[in-house]
Parts: structure tokens; sequence; C-alpha cells
């Protein structure tokens, strides 16, 4: 495999887990609630490796072998460096545990509503969108290209779930997060305090 395959590589490695962890985590979030690292075990376990053994698998299928075009690579390194960016400050902003959704499986937490959380509800999804189509340009066969339609469909389930706890969870106070702010196009306008 070349570079650019290995790094698209690492980046699924990363991000395509990530839906599968939130179906097994967060719809029995009340289940893992007196079972946190269990539950945060069992996401981990059913995500991971069965994507790992994937990307493995088929890696040929999905890996181009080919040196992508110029463009490709820029583009695809620019969106990769834009999540490693997010991802850093959304952990300093919100701490590891909450992007992982402990506060969730604990039955805790607040929406957030500070940094980039004023301008877009989705930012790490969106990150994680991102990465996954700088993965695609530097190093896609059409497969992985499939695996990534799939993958966004699957991840807007999972928002789609997410937001139905959110709202069963905060009422009101998540409505109005969500007719203020946008899931995925940031609105940089300044807000009244």
């Amino acid at each position: 495999m070349t570079f650019f395959a290995w790094l698209a590589a690492i980046v699924l490695f990363l991000q395509l887990p990530i839906p599968l962890y939130w179906f097994v985590v967060h719809p029995l979030s009340g289940f893992w609630g007196q079972r946190q690292k269990l539950g945060l075990t069992a996401g981990l376990l059913l995500s991971w490796p069965p994507v790992t053994a994937c990307i493995i698998v088929f890696r040929r299928e999905l890996f181009s072998t080919a040196q992508p075009a110029l463009w490709r690579i820029v583009a695809g390194l620019a969106l990769i460096g834009f999540e490693v960016w997010l991802f850093a400050k959304l952990t300093r902003d919100l701490g590891a545990a909450r992007l992982i959704g402990k506060t969730e499986v604990s039955g805790g937490g607040s929406i957030a509503r500070n940094g980039i959380y004023a301008h877009i509800r989705h930012p790490r999804y969106l990150g994680s969108f991102l990465a996954i189509v700088g993965a695609c340009l530097i190093a896609a066969r059409p497969a992985l290209w499939a695996v990534a339609a799939v993958w966004t469909v699957l991840m807007l389930t999972a928002i789609g779930l997410e937001e139905r706890e959110m709202r069963a969870r905060f009422g009101a106070e998540f409505e109005a997060y969500a007719r203020e702010v946008p899931r995925f196009v940031p609105a940089w306008r300044q807000r009244d305090r």
C-alpha cells in the first residue's frame, strides 16, 4: 500500500466505527447507566474490531495503489487536517469523556452552547464526514466511495436518534437550541447575549 492508502486506512480506522459505537452505547444508555465501563467497552468491541477486520480484508478493493492527482492530495490532506484541528478543539472545549458519550450513559450532562457548538450542533460528525471524504480523495477506489455513502446514511440515522434522545432529556431547552443553531452548516452570526 502507498503512503496515501495507509493514511486513508488510519482515517477510516478512526472514523468508520463511530456510528456503530453510537448504536451500541446510546440506545441502551439506561441499561449501561449502571454499567458504564462495560457499556463503553462493549461499544468499542462491537465497533472497532469488525471495522478494522473489514479494512484489512477488503484493502485491495478499497485503496488505490496509484499516486493520486496533486489536487486530490491537497484537498484530501486539507480535509483530514481540518478534522484533526476540529477534534483537538472539541476535546479541549468538551473533554474526551463527553465526546465518547460518557455523559449520556451516566444520564448527566447539559447542552453544549459554547465555542463551535454556538454555531453548529454536530461539529464532531461533520469533521468525521470531511475526514472520510479526504481519505476517499487521497486513496479511494470506487468501493471506498460506496463505503463512505453507507457511513453517511448510518451517521445521519445516528444524528436523528441522538437528537430525539436530546429532545427527551432536555425538552424545550433543546428545541430552542435546535431552532437557533443549525446541524451542519455553521451560523457565524453574532448572537445577542
